[in-house]
């Protein structure tokens, strides 16, 4: 019997209830000018915080690129759960929206396009980092099936290599005008936000020039606390291998333009790579 993901944060980072989830995406939605036609793109980064704090940066991207058919989201371990390199491969994943079902297909050929890659349910129990993107895209398209990895690695030449799994399973399948692929992460953690600001700037430079080697570099220069720098560099790595030329960065905000406290504070970078 495929398994059913109960959701992990709902009534946390997000509303629980459907009516009170689409009344907050709603503000979001009346603060921004949708884009027209909506942007093709290869893949995007959102942030993966409470949506009060994070969700208006998530949602300005969502709303203005083409939601595709098939989602390969990417999300770093916050819970040490499960193995390195984890992919659902089979059932859904139950939300107040109404229940996501994973493209099995396209996650069992990534197992074999990356042997290191392990079907394991564990990492993704109590993981938010792909939960809270969801809402969003069903919040503007229904019907879509999806491929979460959680990555709990640092090795940088494993999440280059598992990039370069998702874009020849992509092409091998003919998926490639049919997939869409989002990295899940927040850029830097409790910092003032002047330090915030200038650490991320270099950061997010780094993915606008599809440089993940650059990326990492800085991250490790500048101990960046970018949580989900290891879904971004595999991002990146797929993103050039399916023709990528440039990457830009459509919002950013901190958690300081809700709380009011600069002192502390966490980055929140919404980009699009095509």
């Amino acid at each position: 019997m495929p398994e059913i993901r109960q959701p992990a944060v709902a009534g946390q980072f997000y509303p629980l209830k459907p009516q009170e989830l689409r009344r907050q995406i709603e503000l979001f939605s009346d603060k921004i000018k949708p884009a027209a036609p909506k942007k093709e793109v290869i893949a995007c980064m959102l942030p993966h915080a409470g949506y009060i704090y994070s969700g208006l940066v998530a949602y300005t991207i969502v709303s203005e690129i083409k939601i595709k058919n098939n989602l390969i989201i990417l999300g770093p371990n916050h819970t040490g759960m499960g193995e390195s390199f984890s992919v659902m491969d089979e059932g859904s994943w139950s939300l107040p929206f109404g229940s996501v079902n994973i493209n099995t297909v396209l996650a069992r050929k990534l197992l074999d396009e990356a042997d290191f890659l392990s079907a394991d349910t564990h990492a993704h129990q109590f993981e938010h980092s792909i939960e809270v993107e969801l809402p969003l895209f069903q919040y503007l398209k229904e019907d879509f099936t999806f491929v979460p990895i959680v990555i709990g690695s640092n090795d940088f030449k494993f999440c280059q290599k598992l990039g370069l799994g998702i874009a020849s399973s992509i092409r091998e399948l003919g998926m490639e005008k049919d997939t869409l692929i989002v990295a899940s992460s927040d850029m830097t953690h409790y910092e003032d936000e002047k330090s915030a600001k200038e650490k991320d700037r270099k950061a997010i430079a780094a993915i606008e020039e599809l440089d993940e080697e650059k990326l990492w570099s800085r991250i490790n220069e500048l101990d960046i606390s970018m949580c989900g720098s290891a879904p971004a560099v595999a991002m990146l790595s797929a993103a050039k291998a399916l023709g990528a030329k440039k990457g830009e960065l459509v919002k950013y905000q901190t958690s300081g333009d809700t709380t009011g406290d600069k002192s502390s504070v966490v980055g929140y970078a919404g980009i699009i790579i095509y």
